[in-house]
């Protein structure tokens, strides 16, 4: 199963359940403007109801943002994420 990205995704919202390993997880992406002008890729993840880890990237552009969230999506879903929505 493939996740259907918009044009341009600015946020993604992935979860991992296994009720059988106890595996309750979720990864959040999301593309936003810095106040100096560049571009940062905000990256959420953690145990679903637990506080989070949290990291941001910075990039020149916002297509290179995107890009990166892109790929991190295609990484996260080969390892049982899921869209949210699902």
């Amino acid at each position: 199963m493939t996740v259907q990205l918009d044009l341009f995704p600015i946020d993604l919202h992935l979860r991992c359940i296994d009720r059988s390993s106890n595996k309750h997880r979720f990864y959040a992406l999301s593309v936003q403007r810095t106040l100096f002008g560049e571009w940062a890729l905000v990256r959420e993840w953690g145990r679903i109801g637990v506080s989070c880890r949290l990291r941001r990237d910075l990039y020149p552009s916002a297509g290179s943002a995107i890009d990166a969230l892109i790929e991190l999506s295609r990484q996260k879903t080969t390892r049982g994420y899921r869209a949210a929505s699902d």
